[in-house]
Parts: C-alpha cells; sequence; structure tokens
C-alpha cells in the first residue's frame, strides 16, 4: 500500500526533489512542474477527445486556441490564487484519489466513443460522469457512514470531530452498493432534466462503471482499505503498522500491537480490479452486439453481484448480519441478482430493440 504517492511543493515550484524534504521525506514535485503536465495534458485531450466546434455569444466558431484557453484558463487562475494565498505549502497527492481520476478520465473517455456510435455527443458524457462521480462518491460514503457508525463516530469530540468522521477518506469507508444506490437516483434524475431515454444511456456507460471499478480498486489496495481475510497462498500481502488493516487486525485482537506488518491476507482489492476489468470487457461485447435496448445494463446487474458475492467470502473487513451467515453485501448482491434475471427476462419479451444511430440521435437534444 501506499496511502501518499508524492508530494507537490508551491515553494519550489521547478524543481523534484527524489527523497522529499526532512519533513516529507517522500518524492517532491515543484507546482509548476504539475501545471505544465495538466496544461500538456489538457491540449492533448482538446485535440483529440474534446468538441472539434463550439460557437460564441455571436453564434460564430471559437477557433481552437479560443476553445483551449477558456479550458486552460481556470487551472491558471487556480494556480495563481493557491500560490499567493494558500498557507499550506505542500499538498500530498493520495494513492486512491489518483486512481479515482484515472477511473473517471478513462471511464468517462471510453463511453464517450461509444456513444458517438449511437448518435450521442460525447459532451453528454461528461456531464453525466460529473454526476455520476459525486453522487457517487456520497452515496458510497453515506453507505460506509451508516454501515460502520459504532466504529466511525467511537468517542466522537464535537461537531468539528464528527464532520471531519465524516469526510475523512484516509483510513478507507466506501461502499460500492451505497454508491450504486444515490448514483442511480441521480442518473434518472439527470436523464429525465435532459430527456433522455436512460435504458439508451445506460447502455453506453455501464461498461466505463465497471473499468472505473478496476481502476478504482487499485486505489483500495493503496489506500489499504477492503482488504482480505487470512491467506496462506503464495500471492498474500501484508500490510505495515498503522496501516488500515494493521489498525482493525489489533482492535479486533487478532494482532498483537507489537506487530510490525499484519499476518498474510488475501489481495482481495486485486480480485475486485481484475472483476471490473473482465466486467467492462464482457459488458462492453454485449453492447456490440446488443439486440435490445437495455441487454448492457441487465447484464451488468447479474454478474457484478455475483462477482460481489465471491469475492465477499475473502474480504476480512465485514461481517455477516441478520443471522444468515452473508454480509451485508452478499445480501444485497442477491437482491440485484435477482432483480437483474427478472429485467433481462422483461426485456427479451417485451424490451425495444436496439435503436439505430440515426434514431437515437434525433430523440436526443444536442449540447
Amino acid at each position: 500500500m501506499r496511502q501518499v504517492l508524492f508530494y507537490i511543493s508551491l515553494d519550489a515550484p521547478f524543481s523534484i526533489l527524489p527523497n522529499g524534504l526532512p519533513d516529507h521525506p517522500l518524492l517532491t514535485v515543484g507546482a509548476g512542474y504539475i501545471l505544465l503536465a495538466l496544461l500538456i495534458l489538457l491540449g492533448f485531450w482538446q485535440t483529440f477527445y474534446g468538441p472539434k466546434t463550439l460557437q460564441g455569444k455571436d453564434g460564430k466558431p471559437v477557433s481552437p486556441g479560443m476553445m483551449y484557453l477558456n479550458t486552460v484558463l481556470p487551472f491558471v487562475i487556480a494556480a495563481a490564487a493557491a500560490w499567493f494565498l494558500s498557507p499550506v505549502r505542500i499538498f500530498p497527492v493520495f494513492g486512491y484519489g489518483m486512481m479515482l481520476l484515472i477511473a473517471f478520465l478513462a471511464g468517462a473517455t471510453w463511453a464517450g466513443k461509444r456513444a458517438e456510435k449511437v448518435g450521442l455527443p460525447k459532451e453528454l458524457i461528461w456531464d453525466v460522469a460529473m454526476c455520476i462521480l459525486v453522487s457517487g462518491i456520497a452515496g458510497a460514503r453515506i453507505f460506509y457512514l451508516v454501515q460502520k457508525r459504532e466504529y466511525v463516530f467511537r468517542d466522537v469530540n464535537g461537531a468539528g470531530d464528527f464532520f471531519y468522521r465524516v469526510i475523512n477518506l484516509t483510513d478507507g469507508g466506501l461502499v460500492f452498493y451505497g454508491g450504486l444506490i444515490l448514483a442511480t437516483i441521480t442518473y434518472f434524475v439527470f436523464c429525465a432534466i435532459r430527456k433522455i431515454r436512460p435504458l439508451e444511456l445506460a447502455d453506453v456507460v455501464v461498461p466505463s462503471l465497471f473499468l472505473g471499478l478496476g481502476f478504482g480498486r487499485i486505489g483500495c489496495l493503496l489506500n489499504g482499505c477492503c482488504y482480505g481475510d487470512r491467506c496462506d497462498l503464495p500471492w498474500a500481502i501484508t500490510f505495515p503498522a498503522e496501516s488500515v488493516p494493521w489498525s482493525a487486525l489489533v482492535n479486533l485482537g487478532f494482532l498483537s500491537p507489537d506487530a510490525a506488518i499484519s499476518f498474510p491476507l488475501h489481495p482481495s482489492q486485486i480480485y475486485s480490479s481484475i472483476g471490473g476489468f473482465l466486467l467492462a470487457f464482457v459488458t462492453a461485447m454485449v453492447f456490440k452486439y446488443r439486440q435490445r435496448t437495455g441487454e448492457v445494463l441487465a447484464v451488468g446487474a447479474i454478474l457484478y453481484p455475483i462477482n460481489r458475492f465471491l469475492i465477499e467470502f475473502v474480504r476480512g473487513d465485514e461481517f455477516t448480519v441478520l443471522n444468515t451467515g452473508l454480509t451485508p453485501s452478499q445480501n444485497t448482491s442477491i437482491l440485484v441478482v435477482a432483480a437483474g434475471v427478472a429485467f433481462l427476462i422483461w426485456l427479451e419479451l417485451k424490451g425495444q430493440p436496439r435503436p439505430e444511430a440515426s434514431d437515437l440521435a434525433k430523440s436526443s437534444p444536442s449540447t
């Protein structure tokens, strides 16, 4: 695991310190280099994936250079403000957050390619992706806080401490099903506002959700959360003292406080990541050969719960509930897979044939 990948320094904007600073002995990169890299990446994205035409207030096309300037200007302003106003001069870049960013960019870009194949503007995908990202993280956090409330809010000291524990993700604390529920609600609200048929857009988005899950679980490994149960297999992994798994095992009495590392555990994060990438591939193939609108969503709703149900047997951070012998996620998985099977049967009996790209484009508002 590696919760902090590197640090960004404002006081040394154009320097790279491999061994960091005395108080932060880790790779430290100047903020100037980071800003320069962001500008290059934005230019690359604008050239290959961004909108090719944009109208100004006078109705005339905006030049590519002006489009790029409009994109990068907020970054430059934010960087200047941080440079002069921020009392904190060095910032950590967390592995979990980095993987979420990669998941978001890769998933939205990939979905944009599929959107174009069915006649939807890819700009629409970036809008819905942002809504799903924000609501998904919020829902996943809320689900975790409710499920682990006794652990998270134990010995809370005042409103400030309570708020900090609500937003603190450094000790883990996101449950996929919670994010899925709130993101789904947000998704339907988005479709209603933009007058888009939800099932048609869902077929475009679902493979990217699983791609994002694959990258996100790598973030879980870097953070130390979603850890596995005891493992004697050759690929078992251990976590250092003060890490999330180490602290949990010590609190449960399974590990001595003097232990330098945890005992070997299943790399459940890697299992989940591989599962996410495989589901992304399978649902992308279903999208390519689907016969009815909604089939990609139905297949994803069936396969993911099966994947999650099996992985829960090697997870070490959840316990069984309601005298079922199953974890909360396993109980939820049974309900979701049943709903997915029923939905797939309904599609085959009464569902609509997949639309042609021209038909879908006509039914969707331009952006």
